[in-house]
């Protein structure tokens, strides 16, 4: 009884300590949405001088057309030819002569770009991203190198990589309908075939004001950088062509699915996939802690139990995929030098039956609270990190305040909720199953 009740103040303590350290350190910023559609966020954090400029457009590989896939992250190379303005490989080297650093990637939902600048050139970042929106060059010279440049990224992470194939394996097994069925890389045929009108076409169609959101943060003067913003962005034109929203929805799984890979590898590998809701959702914030509670850490269950104990495995972990529309939860395990794939299937298995069937303990679930806990304020300690999750948090949920209030979400979650996502969701029928072999083991 004594015991329950240390454990019941701790939990009490660390919600009290979740609402304190909202309270104190609320993220302050100011929000407002341009003529032409654009949304602005501006935060200022004057404790380092240097400022995080950023813009996010609502594309990603599931806005993209049947047969043209990979257009989005071909745009998240393109843009950076330059514009009527900038020469071509420009971008990088005025970022860097200006002491700052720049990149940008690209997601099954959208297409983020930043900038990391001392906070005296946050108008350079303002220039660079206004004349990106305005006139990007979208020619035959800056398409014909960016092909090459596409394919060979997709032959250097993905065809030539141990496992590197994983994701669209994965993805074109689960989905059979929905675009996330196509990994955001696309193929080399698509964009082999692509003209230059059908380039030029997505850009003036997604690449516009009304579907970008601006996000600031960092040392700047909010009322100084509005009047900048005003004139870099004010004059673009609002898109005039409707922007696609794919309604696509999955048809529910009703059978699992398997499959062999053969790959240049060594050790096999077993991935599997279950179906769960999109981010923003109840039983999304449960199944986040659940990927905590497996794979958060070396002590977690996933490695704990396949790394440490049964040495079944080299690697463990599990990932939930954060997705606008129904997404996955990914569990996945490197076998040890001489474990057979069906043995590491069944252990893994077996831990993910262990959270159906146990209760949590008050100690692993307050060890989980306080992890989330972490992470959350971590993600959000620098001020790339905020103008980032404000744009996320427009963008998808429509309310930046999240930032603020999102832990909240979290610590509702109870040690049930974890229970019954995993009871719902992490079934067999709502999965697929993916063996790495190395090729070696493939029948002649």
């Amino acid at each position: 009884m004594k015991r329950k009740f240390i454990i019941c103040l701790l939990w009490c303590a660390t919600s009290l300590a979740a609402m304190a350290q909202s309270k104190s350190n609320k993220i302050e910023f100011t929000e407002y949405t341009l003529p032409n559609g654009l949304h602005v966020i501006l935060h200022q954090d004057k404790s380092t001088p240097n400022v995080a400029v950023s813009v996010l457009y609502h594309v990603g590989s599931k806005n993209e057309v049947a047969g043209r896939s990979g257009f989005a992250h071909f745009f998240e190379h393109l843009m950076f030819e330059g514009t009527e303005n900038i020469g071509r490989g420009e971008y990088s080297s005025l970022v860097q002569k200006a002491g700052g650093a720049l990149n940008a990637n690209t997601s099954f939902d959208r297409t983020y770009y930043y900038e990391l600048l001392p906070s005296n050139q946050v108008e350079l970042g303002l220039w660079l991203e206004a004349e990106r929106m305005k006139h990007a060059k979208v020619d035959e010279v800056g398409v014909e190198t960016q092909r090459k440049v596409v394919q060979e990224e997709k032959r250097e992470r993905i065809d030539n990589q141990p496992y590197g194939s994983m994701g669209e394996n994965v993805f074109s097994l689960a989905y059979k309908e929905h675009p996330y069925k196509t990994m955001p890389i696309g193929s080399f045929e698509d964009l082999n075939a692509a003209s230059i009108e059908e380039f030029r076409d997505f850009y003036k169609t997604f690449y516009v004001p009304n579907n970008a959101t601006l996000s600031i943060a960092g040392d700047i003067n909010i009322e100084e950088t509005k009047k900048m913003i005003e004139k870099y962005f004010a004059g673009i034109p609002k898109g005039t062509k409707e922007i696609p929203r794919p309604n696509v929805v999955e048809p529910k799984q009703t059978e699992e699915r398997r499959k062999t890979v053969y790959d240049n590898i060594q050790l096999p590998a077993v991935i599997q996939a279950y179906h769960v809701p999109e981010q923003g959702t109840d039983d999304f914030y449960a199944l986040s802690m659940l990927t905590t509670l497996l794979s958060g850490g070396e002590s977690a269950r996933l490695p704990k139990a396949l790394v440490d104990k049964q040495q079944k495995a080299v690697a463990a972990a599990s990932i939930p995929f954060p997705t606008e529309d129904p997404g996955l939860f990914l569990t996945f395990a490197i076998a040890n030098m001489g474990v057979e794939v069906d043995d590491l299937e069944q252990a893994m298995n077996a831990e993910i039956e262990r959270v159906k069937t146990e209760p949590l303990s008050d100690r692993e679930f307050q060890k989980l609270q306080n992890q989330i806990e972490s992470n959350f304020v971590q993600q959000n300690s620098t001020v790339a990190g905020r103008a980032e999750s404000l744009a996320n948090y427009a963008v998808y949920f429509g309310d930046a305040n999240l930032i603020n209030t999102e832990l909240q979400r979290y610590m509702k979650v109870t040690k049930d909720d974890i229970q019954r996502v995993a009871k719902e969701y992490l079934t067999k029928n709502n999965r697929v199953v993916l063996h790495y072999l190395p090729k070696s083991a493939q029948p002649k």
